[in-house]
């Protein structure tokens, strides 16, 4: 099944919907069950130590797992994130953006489920992996 939003589309119900936020993000690619987004970190992203920190990291897989459902079954402010599992890997650089890949596992009719890899621009080893269900709001019926 094709995606049925663009990252152009994407990118506008974010600044419609989520525009406290919207601007700390930027997709790279949209496909099939699929999105590559970053997190354009600044210093307010890091913590102590000079690394991005596990909330900013957070955000991004929670962004991107949103993204890549909405991608698939249109744009539904209400999907809400139902369960979410990090796992840090591995220090993210300062300096540099936090580039997300999505993949959805499974997209149903209320659930889907997300494995997002997250990487620092420059290193080829992810700093984290995690995998979040979001619950999709039913579809309201025309009267």
């Amino acid at each position: 099944m094709p995606a049925v939003m663009t990252a152009e589309q994407l990118t506008s119900f974010m600044k419609e919907v989520f525009a406290q936020v919207a601007d700390d993000f930027a997709i790279d690619d949209v496909g099939e069950g699929e999105i590559t987004m970053r997190l354009l970190t600044q210093d307010r992203h890091l913590r102590p130590g000079g690394t991005i920190s596990g909330p900013a990291m957070f955000a991004l897989a929670d962004v991107a797992a949103y993204l890549v459902t909405l991608a698939m079954i249109g744009p539904q402010a209400l999907a809400v994130t139902t369960n979410c599992s990090i796992d840090f890997m591995r220090k993210p650089q300062a300096g540099v953006d936090l580039v997300a890949r999505a993949r959805l596992l499974k997209l149903g009719k209320q659930l889907s489920v997300t494995d997002v890899m997250l990487y620092s621009v420059g290193l080829d080893a992810p700093v984290a992996r995690a995998s979040l269900t979001y619950a999709i709001p039913p579809r309201k019926m025309a009267v």
